[in-house]
């Protein structure tokens, strides 16, 4: 499958991820455990925002001189329109990164050491499907009909089941858990084994990072094919992925206390599935332009949050 990028621009991209990770991780450590602060969570967002954007604005000067003012535009958008349908999908995974939290009884200082090892291992799972699906695609073009048509089903299903939350108690990987492995009564700091009553075990802080993993991997799955209805340049899908994803901690302590606010977004993010799995479907008979799904997008995305704020939700009546 053909690519803009070069060795040294997938050099260098892999380069600049683990070097943010890592600046990430030393801040961290330094910080300690500790409650994150709304006004924290807001600052390491807009770094996080103004990272991807001032990547794509390098990725557009370089490709403005070495190919040219109209694909350096193409790739341009492209980019930053799989990073919105990236970033918006992703709030998705906040709601139920929140219902993990509480479900598990993870203080809030605790947290953020689960969250930085759930936006690793998806980093790192993200790369494998999405070099694999840009396989995929290269060598079976119907694949983008396999992809649309799920995608299609996927978000007419999140809008019929938006009003209903999972049960945790009833999850097959809990119960394994708690049956197959040892795990302690409580947390013991953030470590992820401790020592009870002189049996070394594991801590609920295992347990939560393992479905936090585990459901960045059901996500994965729906999001991944949606950016490919965007650009199936597997550098784009790759950068404008993790670029959603490093912003995915910070993003959560922003979003986590307003949850219940945005009781209609689950219905704009299903549209935004619905919207892409049809694109993907009639790609072959019309090509939706990018500037279009760009404003489709953010239309859906913000028109539910802002809908969400403006009609009250249902109260339930017994």
């Amino acid at each position: 499958m053909q690519s803009i990028a070069t060795w040294w621009m997938w050099s260098g991209f892999t380069a600049l991820v683990i070097i943010a990770l890592i600046i990430d991780l030393l801040v961290m450590r330094q910080q300690g455990a500790h409650k994150v602060s709304l006004r924290e969570a807001l600052r390491w967002s807009l770094v996080w925002i103004a990272l991807a954007l001032a990547f794509n604005a390098a990725l557009w000067w370089y490709l403005d001189g070495a190919a040219g003012r109209e694909i350096a535009n193409r790739k341009a958008l492209e980019f930053l329109t799989g990073y919105l349908v990236e970033k918006s999908l992703a709030v998705d995974n906040i709601f139920v990164f929140l219902m993990i939290f509480t479900f598990f009884g993870v203080p809030s200082e605790y947290q953020k050491r689960a969250l930085i090892f759930g936006v690793i291992a998806a980093i790192v799972l993200r790369a494998v499907m999405i070099l694999l699906g840009a396989l995929l695609i290269a060598k079976f073009h119907w694949i983008f009909y396999v992809f649309g048509v799920f995608l299609l089903v996927t978000g007419v299903k999140m809008a019929l089941f938006a009003d209903e939350k999972p049960d945790l108690e009833l999850n097959p990987i809990v119960r394994w858990a708690r049956n197959h492995i040892k795990i302690s009564s409580g947390f013991d700091g953030e470590k992820l084994f401790t020592v009870e009553n002189g049996v070394r075990m594991a801590t609920p802080m295992l347990l939560v990072i393992l479905m936090i993993g585990i459901t960045d991997v059901i996500f994965a799955v729906d999001s991944i094919p949606a950016i490919f209805a965007i650009t199936t340049d597997p550098f784009i899908v790759l950068t404008s992925n993790v670029f959603a994803v490093l912003g995915l901690r910070a993003m959560y302590f922003m979003l986590a206390d307003m949850a219940d606010r945005f009781h209609l977004l689950n219905y704009g993010l299903a549209a935004v599935l619905c919207f892409i799995g049809i694109k993907m479907l009639i790609v072959d008979f019309y090509k939706i332009p990018i500037a279009v799904s760009l404003g489709a997008v953010f239309v859906l995305v913000v028109g539910s949050m802002v809908a969400s704020l403006l009609i009250s939700p249902r109260r339930e009546t017994h």
